[in-house]
């Protein structure tokens, strides 16, 4: 990889790590182009490693919810209940999309090369999904009010196995669990800063157990991975605001519609 291929690698992680178009995919598809006999499970594991740089852009961006987060889990015990029912949603849903994405990797490295592991048709499913969504939020007189305080046993394994299917290519994290927040009635910025905050964990610990070895860090490496950060952090900036000014209903149709033209693309 040279300092261009480093350069637009982080830029692709860092504008589309929050839009429901899998930045997986799209590094994926870049590697694909860019590196000569890499596989897919390298590819994965590259892609994950650009990830590091929007979870420092989302470690700096919701600073005060990590450090509130980080506050609680310490004095567990003597959390209020809204607090805990937070801290259990976040850790369950973790441990669930972690143990499904590893397990799907796992399955990846010894079925690859015999299988096809085009996801379209489920992106397409996640597209329309979306879009029903969106249309629901738009005709529905009251919108979702339900917080991450609120949250319960069903919303954690739901929201976790949504997060874990998305180390596939072409399945995007943001817009599966944001789908499935939504759809459970939280509310509509909540849903958003919920997602982005549930992905801290998983690309931290996934890196440090399936990557910590696998990457020598070269100038290059390094240069994606700041990039990634930079990117990340005004994209996610621009995304929350935007979201804020407009109806959410359009909000996620319009994500709907970009992950249904991502298909063709």
């Amino acid at each position: 990889m040279n300092l261009i291929e480093a350069i637009i690698l982080g830029m692709a992680q860092g504008i589309t790590e929050w839009i429901p178009i899998s930045s997986e995919g799209v590094t994926t598809l870049l590697g694909l182009n860019f590196f000569d006999g890499i596989t897919l499970t390298e590819l994965i594991r590259l892609s994950l490693y650009l990830h590091l740089g929007t979870f420092l852009a989302a470690i700096v961006y919701f600073r005060k919810d990590v450090m509130e987060l980080a506050k609680q889990l310490i004095k567990y015990p003597k959390t209020s209940v809204g607090a805990r029912a937070a801290l259990n949603f976040y850790i369950l849903a973790t441990l669930i999309s972690g143990a499904l994405g590893i397990a799907i990797l796992k399955l990846v490295e010894i079925a690859e090369g015999r299988f096809d592991f085009s996801s379209r048709a489920m992106v397409i499913a996640l597209g329309a999904l979306l879009l029903i969504t969106g249309i629901v939020q738009l005709s529905k007189k009251i919108e979702g009010k339900r917080n991450v305080e609120q949250a319960n046993l069903t919303d954690s394994i739901l929201t976790g196995l949504a997060q874990g299917l998305a180390v596939l290519p072409g399945f995007s994290r943001s817009g599966m669990t944001v789908a499935t927040l939504l759809l459970r009635g939280f509310d509509d910025t909540q849903s958003l800063r919920t997602s982005f905050i549930l992905s801290l964990p998983v690309v931290l610990v996934g890196n440090i157990l399936l990557n910590a070895v696998n990457f020598a860090l070269t100038a290059e490496l390094l240069v994606a991975l700041v990039i990634s950060f930079l990117m990340g952090l005004a994209s996610v900036h621009f995304l929350l605001k935007f979201a804020e000014r407009i109806r959410f209903g359009w909000f996620v149709i319009f994500f709907g519609t970009l992950v249904l033209v991502s298909t063709f693309i």
